[in-house]
């Protein structure tokens, strides 16, 4: 399979096609639970599943089946990925209660204190491991499936 390409690139066409599915399913399960539109979930970090792992491991899955398991292209992407989900459940999930922490104590600040009416911090920067975890298996599915798109096509 060439890649000479990026509109037939497999590999960056799985790992947007997982990123988008990840974000617009977000969009959807947002609205389905409030009841409203809200557009920042097709961008925005953080919720079920995680874009970020969906990404990375719908790239490094499709690098594997295109370049070989193993191969040092595959071993690289693979770390990647991991590199990638480990952050999203430790670093930033922890920024985010962090976030949660320092908003609430702005808030019980009095009115005439200087960080009263400062912007509050972004929460939902991390995923939980099953938000990863769903993320994970979304761009293992995503590859497959191009994967034997690709083949069929080809």
């Amino acid at each position: 399979m060439s890649s000479s390409c990026v509109f037939t690139n497999y590999p960056l066409i799985c790992a947007f096609i997982a990123f988008a599915i990840a974000q617009s399913t977000k969009f959807f399960t947002s609205w389905y639970k409030e009841r409203r539109w809200d557009i920042k979930q097709l961008v925005g970090s953080g919720g079920m599943p995680s874009s970020h792992s969906s990404t990375v491991t719908a790239l490094a899955t499709a690098i594997g089946f295109q370049e070989g398991f193993g191969g040092s292209l595959f071993a690289t992407a693979l770390i990647l990925a991991c590199i990638v989900m480990y952050d999203a459940t430790g670093v930033r999930l922890h920024a985010g209660r962090q976030a949660e922490v320092l908003n609430q104590i702005v808030y019980e600040l009095p009115a005439e204190h200087p960080l009263a009416e400062s912007r509050p911090l972004r929460e939902l920067l991390g995923h939980t491991p099953p938000q990863v975890f769903a993320g994970g298996m979304l761009g293992i599915i995503t590859s497959a499936a191009g994967y034997f798109i690709f083949q069929s096509a080809a």
